[in-house]
Protein backbone atom coordinates (compact mmCIF):
# COMPACT_ATOMS: atom_id res chain seq x y z
CA UNK A 1 0.00 0.00 0.00
CA UNK A 2 3.18 2.38 0.43
CA UNK A 3 2.20 4.95 -2.01
CA UNK A 4 -0.50 3.59 -3.92
CA UNK A 5 -2.16 7.36 -3.15
CA UNK A 6 0.57 9.32 -3.39
CA UNK A 7 -0.54 12.87 -4.40
CA UNK A 8 -4.43 12.12 -3.55
CA UNK A 9 -5.89 14.88 -0.98
CA UNK A 10 -8.41 13.20 1.36
CA UNK A 11 -11.44 15.06 3.17
CA UNK A 12 -12.51 13.93 6.39
CA UNK A 13 -15.46 15.46 7.47
CA UNK A 14 -16.48 15.43 11.42
CA UNK A 15 -18.70 17.70 13.30
CA UNK A 16 -17.28 19.23 16.25
CA UNK A 17 -18.19 17.15 18.78
CA UNK A 18 -18.88 13.22 18.95
CA UNK A 19 -16.39 11.52 16.32
CA UNK A 20 -15.59 8.09 17.37
CA UNK A 21 -12.03 8.71 17.59
CA UNK A 22 -10.68 4.91 16.17
CA UNK A 23 -13.12 5.61 13.24
CA UNK A 24 -10.95 8.88 12.31
CA UNK A 25 -7.40 7.96 13.16
CA UNK A 26 -7.19 4.99 11.70
CA UNK A 27 -8.32 5.78 8.48
CA UNK A 28 -6.53 8.86 8.55
CA UNK A 29 -3.73 6.68 9.34
CA UNK A 30 -4.32 4.36 6.11
CA UNK A 31 -4.48 7.03 4.14
CA UNK A 32 -1.21 8.59 5.24
CA UNK A 33 0.46 4.95 4.95
CA UNK A 34 -0.79 4.91 1.61
CA UNK A 35 1.07 8.31 0.85
CA UNK A 36 -2.34 9.81 0.96
CA UNK A 37 -2.58 13.31 2.33
CA UNK A 38 -5.79 13.34 4.84
CA UNK A 39 -7.29 17.11 5.97
CA UNK A 40 -9.94 17.37 8.89
CA UNK A 41 -12.55 19.19 7.51
CA UNK A 42 -15.45 20.09 10.01
CA UNK A 43 -18.30 23.03 10.48
CA UNK A 44 -16.50 25.62 12.52
CA UNK A 45 -12.42 25.94 12.54
CA UNK A 46 -10.26 25.13 15.96
CA UNK A 47 -10.31 22.08 16.94
CA UNK A 48 -12.94 18.91 16.89
CA UNK A 49 -13.35 16.68 20.26
CA UNK A 50 -13.39 13.09 19.64
CA UNK A 51 -14.70 10.38 21.97
CA UNK A 52 -14.25 6.71 22.29
CA UNK A 53 -17.90 5.73 22.64
CA UNK A 54 -19.12 8.13 25.01
CA UNK A 55 -16.15 9.68 26.99
CA UNK A 56 -14.41 12.47 25.58
CA UNK A 57 -10.84 10.95 23.55
CA UNK A 58 -8.34 13.52 22.29
CA UNK A 59 -8.82 16.83 20.47
CA UNK A 60 -7.69 17.60 16.54
CA UNK A 61 -6.91 20.47 14.93
CA UNK A 62 -9.31 21.52 11.95
CA UNK A 63 -7.64 22.01 8.86
CA UNK A 64 -10.18 23.76 7.33
CA UNK A 65 -14.08 24.59 7.61
CA UNK A 66 -16.53 23.12 5.16
CA UNK A 67 -18.01 26.34 4.37
CA UNK A 68 -14.47 27.13 2.89
CA UNK A 69 -13.82 24.45 0.98
CA UNK A 70 -15.46 22.58 -2.62
CA UNK A 71 -15.07 18.61 -3.05
CA UNK A 72 -12.83 20.03 -6.28
CA UNK A 73 -10.38 20.40 -3.49
CA UNK A 74 -10.19 16.45 -2.76
CA UNK A 75 -9.60 13.12 -4.20
CA UNK A 76 -12.10 11.51 -1.50
CA UNK A 77 -14.21 11.54 1.82
CA UNK A 78 -14.21 9.58 4.44
CA UNK A 79 -16.99 9.90 6.96
CA UNK A 80 -15.90 8.86 10.21
CA UNK A 81 -19.11 7.43 12.87
CA UNK A 82 -20.16 8.25 16.11
CA UNK A 83 -23.53 8.80 16.89
CA UNK A 84 -23.89 12.40 17.56
CA UNK A 85 -20.92 13.34 14.76
CA UNK A 86 -23.33 12.50 11.67
CA UNK A 87 -26.46 13.18 13.51
CA UNK A 88 -24.94 16.94 13.83
CA UNK A 89 -23.35 17.24 10.34
CA UNK A 90 -26.76 16.18 9.12
CA UNK A 91 -27.96 19.32 10.44
CA UNK A 92 -25.52 21.66 8.49
CA UNK A 93 -26.52 22.49 4.83
CA UNK A 94 -22.97 22.94 3.52
CA UNK A 95 -22.10 19.94 5.06
CA UNK A 96 -24.50 17.84 3.24
CA UNK A 97 -24.03 19.60 -0.06
CA UNK A 98 -20.49 19.07 0.46
CA UNK A 99 -21.00 15.32 0.72
CA UNK A 100 -23.42 15.12 -1.89
CA UNK A 101 -21.27 16.78 -4.66
CA UNK A 102 -18.38 13.88 -4.38
CA UNK A 103 -21.13 11.63 -5.22
CA UNK A 104 -21.98 13.91 -8.42
CA UNK A 105 -18.11 13.97 -8.57
CA UNK A 106 -18.03 10.56 -8.80
CA UNK A 107 -15.45 10.64 -6.21
CA UNK A 108 -14.83 7.63 -3.74
CA UNK A 109 -16.54 7.95 -0.52
CA UNK A 110 -16.24 5.81 2.55
CA UNK A 111 -18.30 5.83 5.90
CA UNK A 112 -18.58 4.00 8.89
CA UNK A 113 -20.86 2.79 11.63
CA UNK A 114 -23.40 5.77 11.96
CA UNK A 115 -21.92 8.27 9.32
CA UNK A 116 -24.37 6.62 6.83
CA UNK A 117 -26.89 9.28 8.56
CA UNK A 118 -25.25 11.74 7.02
CA UNK A 119 -25.35 10.09 3.47
CA UNK A 120 -29.13 9.68 4.07
CA UNK A 121 -29.33 13.35 4.27
CA UNK A 122 -27.61 14.19 1.21
CA UNK A 123 -30.15 11.78 -0.53
CA UNK A 124 -26.98 9.39 -2.07
CA UNK A 125 -27.88 6.18 -0.76
CA UNK A 126 -31.42 4.99 -3.32
CA UNK A 127 -30.47 2.14 -4.82
CA UNK A 128 -27.44 1.28 -3.34
CA UNK A 129 -26.12 -1.51 -1.23
CA UNK A 130 -24.24 -0.99 2.09
CA UNK A 131 -23.93 -1.46 5.61
CA UNK A 132 -23.71 0.43 9.01
CA UNK A 133 -24.17 0.42 12.72
CA UNK A 134 -27.17 -2.20 12.72
CA UNK A 135 -29.40 0.88 14.27
CA UNK A 136 -29.41 2.63 11.19
CA UNK A 137 -30.81 -0.70 9.07
CA UNK A 138 -34.40 0.69 8.97
CA UNK A 139 -33.31 4.30 7.90
CA UNK A 140 -31.20 3.09 5.32
CA UNK A 141 -34.16 0.83 3.90
CA UNK A 142 -36.62 3.70 4.41
CA UNK A 143 -34.07 6.10 2.18
CA UNK A 144 -33.93 3.63 -0.46
CA UNK A 145 -30.94 1.25 0.38
CA UNK A 146 -30.25 -2.28 0.17
CA UNK A 147 -28.46 -2.81 3.90
CA UNK A 148 -26.53 -5.59 4.57
CA UNK A 149 -24.85 -7.08 8.08
CA UNK A 150 -21.25 -7.43 6.64
CA UNK A 151 -17.87 -6.00 7.68
CA UNK A 152 -17.38 -4.30 4.49
CA UNK A 153 -19.36 -3.01 1.83
CA UNK A 154 -18.28 -1.89 -1.62
CA UNK A 155 -20.80 -0.56 -4.30
CA UNK A 156 -19.15 1.34 -6.89
CA UNK A 157 -16.85 3.92 -5.08
CA UNK A 158 -18.99 3.73 -1.67
CA UNK A 159 -17.20 1.75 1.00
CA UNK A 160 -19.00 1.25 4.34
CA UNK A 161 -18.70 -0.67 7.49
CA UNK A 162 -20.50 -1.21 10.31
CA UNK A 163 -18.21 -0.54 13.69
CA UNK A 164 -14.74 -0.38 15.31
CA UNK A 165 -13.62 -3.96 15.04
CA UNK A 166 -14.42 -3.78 11.02
CA UNK A 167 -11.72 -0.99 10.72
CA UNK A 168 -9.21 -3.58 9.21
CA UNK A 169 -11.11 -4.24 6.54
CA UNK A 170 -12.68 -0.92 6.30
CA UNK A 171 -9.35 0.85 5.66
CA UNK A 172 -7.99 -1.86 3.53
CA UNK A 173 -10.64 -0.87 0.93
CA UNK A 174 -10.90 2.30 1.28
CA UNK A 175 -6.78 2.70 0.34
CA UNK A 176 -8.12 0.26 -2.62
CA UNK A 177 -10.77 2.45 -3.57
CA UNK A 178 -9.67 6.13 -3.47
CA UNK A 179 -6.32 4.52 -5.43
CA UNK A 180 -8.89 3.51 -8.66
CA UNK A 181 -9.85 7.18 -8.40
CA UNK A 182 -13.38 8.46 -9.67
CA UNK A 183 -16.22 6.02 -10.12
CA UNK A 184 -18.21 6.96 -13.26
CA UNK A 185 -21.23 4.92 -11.09
CA UNK A 186 -21.09 7.14 -8.11
CA UNK A 187 -22.64 9.70 -10.19
CA UNK A 188 -25.90 7.86 -10.10
CA UNK A 189 -26.89 8.19 -6.74
CA UNK A 190 -26.12 11.87 -6.82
Amino acid sequence: MANTLSGKRVAFVVAPEGTEQVELTEPWKAVQDAGGRPELVSTSPGSIQAFNHLDKGDTFPVDKVVSDVSPDDFDALVLPGGVANPDFLRTVPDAVGFVREFFAQQKPVAAICHAPWTLIEADVVRGRRLTSWPSLQTDLRNAGAEWVDEEVVTDTGLVTSRKPDDLPAFCRKLVEEFAEGKHRAQARSA
